[in-house]
């Protein structure tokens, strides 16, 4: 048994915000959340004072590069990142080495997750070899417990393809998780077009609307099919527009936007160049406050932090041969906190939600509120702690917030009767 005492509870589940101790059974299910709670013989205690304990956070949208690029990540690293994080559970992106397009890779990765204090999980490929041509086997790759279906990083081009995905999805009801963005619109990726980023460094860009017209194609596809569309890391004004439309006609679509882009813009690129490079890129400061509105307004659902670790070696190319994509498991809280509850964009409960229920929901993932009769997956946060990264647990820093003064911290988390810090 486990004992969290003197801990503040804060549950967007149940939206209990109120000091309570946690009693945890020896199955690891919460049995008691109670005023207080005296410790039963033999049950160790954890003293939370000052800390606020809440359900573990949910991300979506991970890369942990297991298999076929271990040089960057692995299962485990990429665990221990998440865990630093206070993350309960993750979601693995498809574009691995093989795809993960056959029932076998997405049982390689769950089986040697296993042992790990968070949950991860691991998401097929819509394609084949994310080719774009080929359907994969739906049904196949869900008996094997994806989460949800998605060729991240690759643009489902063609329409009726796309459909076609759709329809079999609703026939399944699965989720589909969507990378939007028009081919033919981005001459380069990784920098916003026009942008003085793009002209110091050489390249043309990648155009905003290359991800709203994307985005609209396909909210036109979900009104015509009924198929549940997850929209991934939404950086544009535009974009959130179409979104909120879009939810207001009927269509089951659900929205993600991640830290780095609601923390920061293509200036930022001038300062940190491959570091602050990704796919699609920062955009610009009236994008970045409309993603937060947003994120006020429940037109996004969701944060997801898109965790791509590269080497050293990688980012350390010239802009346009450098690949896109920064970490962010651990530092996404931190992130966050500064740039949304500090700010007074968001309240310390409506965080909590963007971060844990919302995601754990969407992906129909186990109830885990501080409440009787859940099994035990929290995190305890601090939330006004100064707090600066120079190392971390992924095998990757390829990052533009080391050395920054963030707020804001997990302490650890809790996962049955293991508390790891």
């Amino acid at each position: 048994m486990l004992l969290i005492q003197n801990g503040h509870i804060m549950d967007p589940y149940t939206g209990l915000d109120e000091k309570r101790d946690v009693l945890v059974g020896d199955d690891g299910v919460i049995s008691r959340v109670d005023a207080r709670i005296d410790a039963p013989a033999g049950c160790e205690t954890l003293d939370a004072a000052g800390l606020t304990v809440s359900p573990g956070f949910v991300d979506g949208h991970v890369h942990f590069r297991d298999p076929g690029q271990t040089e960057k990540e692995d299962v485990h690293t990429g665990a221990a990142a998440a865990t630093a994080g206070g993350y309960a559970a993750v979601i693995c992106m498809a574009n691995t080495l093989p795809t993960c397009d056959t029932p076998e890779i997405i049982q390689y990765v769950t089986k040697k997750a296993e042992n790990e204090p968070v949950q991860v999980l691991q998401a097929g490929a819509v394609t084949k070899g994310l080719k774009g041509q080929e359907l994969t086997d739906f049904a196949a790759l869900q008996s094997a417990g994806a989460p949800c279906l998605t060729d991240d990083g690759i643009n489902l081009t063609s329409a009726a393809l796309c459909r076609a995905a759709m329809c079999e999805a609703k026939r399944l009801d699965m989720l589909l998780s969507f990378h939007e963005e028009e081919p033919s619109l981005v001459p380069s990726p990784g920098v916003n077009f026009g942008s003085a980023a793009a002209k110091k460094f050489g390249v043309p860009g990648a155009m905003a609307s290359a991800e709203s017209a994307m985005i609209a194609r396909d909210i036109a596809l979900a009104l015509d099919t009924g198929a549940r569309v997850l929209f991934q890391h939404v950086s544009s004004a535009q974009s959130v527009a179409l979104i909120r439309a879009g939810k207001a006609l009927g269509a089951d679509i659900h929205a993600e936007a991640t830290p780095h882009h609601i923390s920061l813009t293509e200036a930022d690129v001038l300062t940190y160049g491959t570091l602050a490079r990704m796919n699609p890129p920062l955009r610009s400061e009236k994008d970045r406050l409309a993603l937060i509105e947003g994120l006020r307004d429940g037109t996004i659902d969701m944060i997801a932090t898109d965790h791509a670790p590269h080497t050293a070696a990688e980012k350390a190319r010239e802009f346009a041969r450098a690949p896109s994509g920064i970490t962010g498991l651990e530092t996404a809280f931190s992130v966050c906190n500064t740039s949304l509850t500090r700010a007074g964009h968001l309240t310390r409960m409506q965080l909590l939600d963007k971060m844990s229920r919302a995601p754990a929901e969407l992906y129909r993932l186990p109830r885990h509120a501080v409440e009787a009769g859940c099994f035990a997956r929290l995190v305890l946060l601090d939330w006004d702690c100064e707090k600066t990264y120079t190392s971390y647990r992924s095998k990757a820093s390829n990052t533009p917030y080391t050395g920054l003064k963030l707020y804001g911290t997990p302490a650890g988390i809790v996962t049955g009767c293991r508390v790891t810090r």
